[in-house]
């Protein structure tokens, strides 16, 4: 824990930079992914809050996993870390993790191989969670073009060099825009689409409209602000190159990726006020997308035409997403059904609306990462499971106790290795 007086010391006027020895870099040229352009990008990174294309999916090029795995798998390495809830992202021989030490908001880059940490970047806080659950960041960063960008609990995006973590520019959505903490800090991850980091800030900016705000990605100045929402817990995703679908608090968006024009929106959420939308939108193929939380909301599927949101079906206790975004796998869908208090059970469902299979155990929860045929699922347990995904029933291949319990993150899959926190470590666990 961080004391009270940590909290309050006093923000120096830069940001503190270290520079380490840093390893050569490689990266090959630009790739454009799902509408996200993110040069510096090798067919198997990892650069961005649920993988290359935001969909939980490993890339398409990732060589498939064994059928068997050693029993007792042991971590290629193992680094201590701060606190936060932040995954880690790889890009190239990088891996990224944004975490809180003490008083300070940490990024750092550590070799994908071995943990050595290339450089470090950090800034003063004085974020308090107001439940008292945790005071470090919730956002996964987000990798582009030579830039890694980062969105703190108390507002504040943050540009960064990615080979020298030299600062480039910093934004304060609480300042300029009355972002609000919310429940438990500010935690959308940032969506980088057309030169530009997408922020769900759920603001208001000198009158205007700014749930969301587009920060050109080369200086941190706003390009647009729109939808008057407030933030949720999901984040925004790309829909092909022009458009942007953000679930925030009240409602489903869907806006112009150029000028933040809305387009559409749907109501959606649930009628308690202690409630969260977590889980972000789902692709699921013929422009369709799954929304999904718990608190009564239930699962959704929406057809996405024309500029135009077209609700298809909503069923009740069919896949209730507390938290964690779920993964589409050969025509068939895998998530976490049910409330983290009460327990999640695994389940298979069908985009048509029909239950395949539910898991017979209960967790407390977990996270999933497609990679080609397989699941790899972390548990708030710490123990990953690696499952064929199949829709017949719930296949299970092997369990390894890798992290402590207790904590809930968001993993990375890049070059046969597996990224993953806890509140004290990050672990890298070669697969393949």
């Amino acid at each position: 824990m961080v004391s009270a007086s940590a909290w309050r010391k006093p923000v120096p006027e830069g940001p503190v930079n270290v520079a380490l020895p840093a390893m050569p870099s490689f990266f090959p040229q630009l790739l454009l992914t799902c509408g996200l352009p993110l040069a510096a990008l090798s067919a198997a990174d990892w650069p961005q809050f649920l993988g290359p294309t935001r969909n939980a999916i490993a890339a398409a090029d990732e060589p498939a996993l064994p059928d068997t795995l050693p029993a007792d798998l042991k971590p290629l390495w193992k680094k201590s870390v701060g606190s936060g809830f932040a995954g880690p992202v790889v890009v190239g021989d990088k891996v990224i993790l944004f975490h809180r030490e003490g008083s300070d908001m940490t990024t750092e880059a550590m070799e994908t191989t071995t943990g050595k940490v290339l450089w470090r970047s950090t800034y003063v806080t004085d974020y308090v969670d107001s439940f008292g659950f945790d005071n470090g960041p919730r956002a996964v960063p987000a990798v582009a073009d030579g830039r890694v960008f980062t969105y703190g609990p108390e507002g504040r995006v943050t540009a960064l060099d990615l080979n020298t973590g030299r600062e480039l520019w910093s934004y304060d959505t609480a300042s300029a825009l009355a972002s609000p903490q919310g429940f438990f800090g500010r935690a959308p991850s940032p969506l980088v689409q057309g030169g530009r980091v997408i922020i769900a800030a759920g603001g208001s900016r000198e009158g205007q409209d700014a749930g969301l705000v587009a920060l050109e990605a080369t200086t941190g100045k706003p390009a647009w602000t729109a939808v008057p929402d407030e933030a949720g817990y999901a984040s925004p995703v790309a829909v092909g190159d022009h458009q942007i679908l953000a679930w925030m608090r009240n409602r489903l968006w869907l806006v112009s990726a150029a000028d933040g024009r809305i387009l559409s929106s749907q109501p959606l959420r649930s009628r308690m006020d202690a409630s969260v939308n977590a889980a972000t939108p789902l692709p699921c193929g013929q422009g369709r997308w799954l929304v999904s939380a718990g608190y009564g909301v239930g699962a959704h599927l929406f057809r996405l035409e024309e500029g135009k949101i077209h609700p298809l079906w909503q069923r009740a206790d069919l896949l209730d997403c507390h938290y964690a975004t779920p993964v589409m796998v050969g025509w068939q869908i895998y998530g976490f059904h049910g409330r983290q208090e009460t327990g999640m059970t695994l389940r298979c469902i069908s985009p048509e609306g029909s239950i395949r299979w539910e898991a017979k155990e209960k967790l407390d929860g977990g996270t999933l990462i497609a990679v080609g045929s397989k699941l790899l699922i972390l548990t708030e347990d710490g123990e990953l499971r690696l499952l064929n995904a199949t829709p017949e029933a719930q296949d299970l291949i092997a369990t390894w106790q890798i992290l402590r319990a207790g904590h809930r993150s968001h993993a990375a899959y890049a070059s046969g290795i597996f990224y993953a926190r806890d509140s004290e470590h990050l672990v890298a666990i070669r697969l393949r």
